[in-house]
């Protein structure tokens, strides 16, 4: 085998229509582009969406709301998980690492800690937001909640 007798596998090819090349190939003439109009002329693009003079579909579907694009989304850990993780793996002070580090959260994450559960052990949370009732329950057991 070398490259003079190289061929595509069967049935991996079309034949393609030769267009333009007069009218005894049964494509010359117009060139299959039929007349006039804006797809028969050269350049022609047709525009993402375009459904051929027909109400696009991202025009006919209704939108609504809105989206806020200095929206800041944080991640929620309860302060059940926070007695768990004191419980299990004698952890007394949590920051965004140790989450990061247990599995909770990942690095980008801002972190909220939300009141969900009981909270027995005295614990210095560091994070980027508190609800009242988790700050209420950490500093009430004596620990300290710390705002980043």
């Amino acid at each position: 085998m070398d490259l003079s007798n190289l061929k595509p596998a069967k049935g991996s090819t079309k034949s393609k229509k030769r267009i333009g090349r007069g009218e005894g190939s049964g494509h010359g003439g117009t060139a299959t582009k039929g007349h006039k109009g804006a797809q028969s002329r050269s350049g022609y693009k047709r525009k993402i969406g375009f459904e051929g003079g027909q109400m696009p579909l991202y025009r006919r579907v209704p939108k609504f709301g809105f989206k806020n694009i200095n929206r800041k989304e944080y991640h929620g850990i309860n302060i059940e998980v926070l007695q768990k993780l004191a419980d299990e793996k004698k952890i007394t002070s949590f920051d965004p690492q140790v989450f990061v580090e247990n599995g909770l959260a990942s690095k980008k994450d801002l972190i909220k800690i939300l009141g969900m559960g009981k909270l027995t052990a005295s614990v210095e949370v560091t994070a980027h937001a508190f609800s009242k009732s988790a700050t209420e329950a950490i500093e009430s057991k004596g620990g300290k909640a710390t705002k980043i």
